[in-house]
């Protein structure tokens, strides 16, 4: 095994073993275990840009391990996977940062951390899946690493929402298994290809197609939150603000919108999707959600409950982007991976600091909260505009080429859709912002707020920072070469042989 083979398996091991070997520390080892943390998550972000460096000069990273008779686990980073792969080495160390503060004094940390390194140990293997076969495995561990997340309060409510998340996820494994035997037994070959594989079969199997495309997509759909299959979502809103932001923005809505895009892209190739009449259907469902989440999240007055029914919604427009079967729709789409996963963590990192600090967990309670805590609040601030879709910000970059992909696809009703989206998302996120700005502190924010000196203890404080700036740079750069929307364009070259 030469150096370009052993990358994709170092990279999910920089995680993996920091995490298992946490698991055997004492409680009270907090140095070893923070320094085992920060270091698996610096050499991952190391490998990362090795690997960019080499995809983007044409070095393939690819490795094959026998797992089981006619299967094997295979690892391959070409273009799309970098893109996931990056944004979930970033904001793993951001976010490892973030947990580290957060949790200080608190109970379990060993079992926290231990999962918290797993969970992404798998979400990095779902990225560099060179098939069906290995993307499902690790899409299970997935599963099984952030169910202990969800639960880790181990109150009465948070048992609740781990089984609620557990009927879900596991019931959406179950479709996406019977999808991948079904293709499987098929056509004898579940590996991804740009611009999918299944174009050549004969007409007569377009109706079965379709069926394995809807169950794909189906047990997809559930961790991407698609209506109806949202409900895990917003309940499992109990768990610490860390694992939320890893939730929205890193990890569990990712994975399934990324396994949406694998489908359309590498498994039945866009142009193919279309011919077969699949792609209209995502399209609709993608733009229901978009609608639905939005109007939901308006009625919530708890803070974080409206931050999840907001990524319900904007989830979504990565399905739509590649539903609409153009270049500017995917690129939208694509890019939008990126874009969202930096706003979104932003806007949970400053939640988390708010009810940390000021004890705000409702969007009534947030008044005057941006004079007591002005650095949280600028960076929630620019979250939210971007979200809006206000320009520079990467949210506009996003919905310009989803808006501009729509008109290139012949489906105009798109642009409805967006623009409704963009007022509701005004709606429910500027009266958290004018609250914060311009209304005087209450009585129990001003009595909570900090004397002096720092708002919050840099741990929490540099993350959303962090985010915040790289939400404005992907903006304010996106024509340079090294955006994520260069990325997402030379992808969709590919893919449409541009």
């Amino acid at each position: 095994m030469n150096f370009d083979s052993s990358v994709p398996v170092l990279l999910i091991a920089s995680s993996l073993l920091p995490g298992l070997i946490i698991f055997t520390l004492r409680e009270e080892q907090r140095g070893l275990r923070t320094t085992l943390n920060l270091m698996g998550a610096s050499v991952k972000l190391l490998l990362v840009a090795v690997m960019l460096w080499g995809v983007h000069h044409g070095h393939a990273y690819e490795t094959v391990i026998p797992f089981l008779p006619g299967f094997d686990l295979t690892f391959r980073a070409d273009s799309l996977p970098m893109l996931f792969v990056t944004l979930s080495a970033v904001l793993w160390l951001l976010t490892t940062i973030y947990a580290i503060g957060y949790l200080e004094g608190s109970a379990n940390r060993r079992r926290f951390f231990g999962f918290f390194s797993l969970c992404v140990s798998s979400t990095v293997g779902i990225a560099m899946a060179g098939d069906l076969f290995t993307l499902l495995v690790f899409y299970e561990m997935l599963t099984l690493t952030t169910y202990p997340l969800v639960v880790h309060r181990g109150t009465k409510q948070a048992l609740r929402a781990g089984r609620t998340y557990l009927v879900y996820t596991l019931g959406g494994s179950v479709l996406l298994l019977l999808g991948i035997a079904w293709l499987y037994a098929l056509t004898g070959d579940l590996c991804f290809k740009e611009a999918g594989r299944l174009g050549d079969l004969p007409g007569e199997y377009a109706p079965t197609l379709r069926l394995i495309f809807a169950m794909l997509v189906l047990g997809f759909g559930v961790k991407a939150a698609l209506v109806p299959l949202h409900g895990w979502l917003p309940q499992a809103m109990v768990a610490p603000a860390p694992v939320s932001a890893l939730l929205h923005a890193v990890a569990v809505v990712k994975a399934g919108a990324f396994g949406i895009v694998r489908v359309v892209s590498d498994v039945f190739g866009i142009e193919f999707a279309n011919r077969l009449g699949v792609l209209t259907p995502l399209a609709v469902a993608a733009s229901v959600t978009i609608i639905y989440g939005s109007l939901r999240a308006l009625a919530q007055d708890d803070l974080k409950r409206r931050l999840a029914f907001s990524t319900v919604s904007q989830v979504s427009y990565i399905a739509l982007g590649v539903a609409l079967g153009t270049p500017l729709a995917t690129i939208g789409g694509l890019v939008h991976l990126v874009h969202q996963g930096l706003m979104k963590i932003t806007l949970f990192f400053c939640a988390g600091n708010l009810a940390e600090r000021l004890h705000v967990h409702r969007i009534s309670e947030m008044d005057g909260v941006g004079r007591k805590m002005p650095w949280t609040m600028g960076a929630f601030t620019l979250g939210a505009f971007g979200m809006i879709g206000v320009p520079p910000m990467a949210g506009f970059v996003s919905k310009w080429y989803l808006a501009t992909g729509a008109l290139q696809a012949g489906q105009p009703w798109v642009i409805g859709v967006l623009a409704a989206s963009g007022l509701l998302n005004a709606a429910y996120f500027l009266p958290s912002v004018y609250r914060a700005w311009f209304r005087p502190p209450s009585g129990e924010v001003a009595e909570r707020a900090p004397a002096g000196g720092v708002e919050i203890t840099w741990w929490l404080l540099l993350p959303p920072l962090t985010t915040a700036a790289l939400a404005l740079g992907a903006g304010l750069l996106a024509a340079s070469d090294f955006s994520p929307l260069a990325w997402a364009k030379v992808i969709t070259g590919r893919e449409f042989g541009l």
